[in-house]
């Protein structure tokens, strides 16, 4: 039954590609049953090394075949494009892409005009929200965009936030026990998302009861944790666990059962951890033993990490409302100030360099131990990490953490599919895989800058126009 159901959704998102909005049409600039990409560069997203002058056949929403250009055969009546010079690369599977922004005073505001557009735009054709504030909205969003009545990524809706008692979001539901959590889990479920994130304060009977639910109606659970360390949440039965190192309790001095430490963090203590030896290397092999999935956040702890970092781009400036922009910018200032880093530190020099540093050591030699590394951006922090420019510097992030480009773009497209459960639909260039597949000019796997070169996007089949859906929200990131 399920595989009868998976093919009939299939067939309707092909359907649905086909039968778009004139509002969604704006943005389209191919769009054939028979497609011919030729003379391309094929990074299939399996880590194999790239395939020069190919040609890829999509036919009605999904990829017919690919092979060498000079043996391929053509349908005359197919459209063809020659991509000499060009790369494509499976669309990129974003696992922490929240449809919110913070807009001010840990207040954030749902981006749901920009966000999915700017997703689409660079390059990223499925998502996980990984945390929602308006569930509701997420999931009618995700109806408007698989009716072709908004343009977007394929979305996978999470439910709100499981939290606990004593959290510092007046927006979150805080949870009054295992009971409430098994309630809370099992009315999203029929509501229509189908994973959840369990939050800060959440407890370890809480996360147990959501997860058992969870799991019992095959829905997984994700954690941004604190009250409960990544071991003790690996024990529960956790599926995932988000940003890596920078958030793992286990580590602190005086940490107790189920609380959450007034600093959570602390990047001197994490800074000295040797991911090859002692406690550090011990959890990840731990997680690794617990079939425990990480997803990298690494560009909204970038931004806060460094001075300097990263470089301010004008489309993501172009992007953003003049507030937001004046926020973004004043954040950065602050936290090179001499000032904060002593009130905050007690020192003028940032532990955050040497603790970002480590979250790199840490993903890579998770990820070499046959952990699954997943790839998001989390749009979030002080600001200047907005969606589809944050999840292809997450990937250039990855290659500065020691992964060649092409175990870059594997992690940021196949693993993503395989935690979601859908490899054999998507996350991969592949004859009988859905047409998800970003058009860059140049050669990522040599550059990996070259991933923001992006130009057209194929969902299902249908190309879509970046540059178009990039000027439709300019100055919008902000304020919807």
């Amino acid at each position: 039954m399920q595989s009868v159901l998976i093919v009939l959704l299939g067939c309707c998102s092909i359907a649905a590609a086909q039968n778009l909005s004139p509002e969604v049409r704006a943005f389209v600039k191919v769009d054939a049953p028979l497609v011919a990409l030729t003379h391309v560069r094929v990074i299939d997203g399996t880590g194999a090394a790239a395939r020069e002058d190919q040609t890829v056949v999509i036919s009605k929403g999904k990829i017919e075949s690919v092979g060498d250009a000079a043996s391929a055969n053509v349908a005359k009546d197919a459209q063809v494009i020659d991509l000499h010079g060009y790369s494509v690369i499976p669309g990129l599977v974003g696992m922490h892409d929240h449809l919110f922004y913070p807009v001010g005073r840990g207040v954030f505001g749902e981006m749901a005009f920009s966000f999915p557009r700017l997703y689409l735009a660079g390059g990223v054709t499925t998502i996980r929200t990984t945390g929602s504030l308006e569930p509701y909205t997420d999931i009618e969003l995700k109806k408007s965009i698989d009716g072709g009545q908004t343009p977007g990524p394929k979305m996978h809706v999470t439910g709100p936030y499981l939290e606990g008692k004593g959290s510092w979001a007046i927006q979150l539901h805080q949870l009054t026990g295992p009971d409430d959590a098994v309630k809370t889990v099992n009315y999203w479920l029929d509501e229509g998302v189908d994973n959840f994130k369990a939050y800060m304060f959440i407890t370890r009977a809480e996360l147990k009861a959501a997860i058992e639910t969870a799991h019992k109606r095959g829905a997984k659970v994700t954690g941004h944790l604190c009250a409960v360390n990544f071991r003790e949440a690996a024990d529960l039965g956790i599926d995932d666990l988000e940003h890596g190192l920078f958030v793992d309790t286990e580590f602190l001095l005086g940490k107790k059962p189920d609380e959450c430490p007034d600093q959570p963090e602390d990047p001197v203590i994490m800074a000295k951890l040797d991911v090859n030896s002692g406690p550090l290397h011990d959890t990840i092999q731990y997680l690794v033993q617990h079939h425990v999935a990480v997803t990298s956040t690494l560009p909204v702890f970038e931004m806060g990490s460094f001075p300097g970092r990263p470089t301010v781009q004008r489309r993501v400036t172009d992007a953003m409302t003049t507030d937001a922009t004046n926020a973004w910018l004043s954040n950065r200032l602050r936290y090179s100030d001499s000032a904060f880093l002593k009130r905050n530190f007690g020192s003028e020099e940032s532990p955050l360099p040497a603790a970002f540093k480590k979250e790199l050591e840490f993903e890579y030699a998770f990820a070499k131990a046959g952990g699954l590394l997943l790839a998001g951006l989390d749009p979030t922090g002080m600001g200047g990490v907005i969606a589809g420019f944050g999840d292809q510097r997450e990937v250039e992030l990855l290659v500065e953490a020691g992964f060649t480009p092409l175990e870059a773009i594997h992690v940021a497209t196949y693993n993503g599919a395989q935690y979601l459960g859908e490899l054999d639909r998507i996350g991969t260039i592949a004859a009988g895989k859905q047409a998800d597949i970003v058009v860059i000019k140049g050669d990522p796997s040599k550059k990996i800058q070259d991933i923001e070169n992006v130009e057209t996007v194929f969902k299902d089949g249908v190309g879509y126009d970046s540059a178009k859906l990039i000027e439709a929200v300019r100055g919008t990131v902000g304020s919807r």
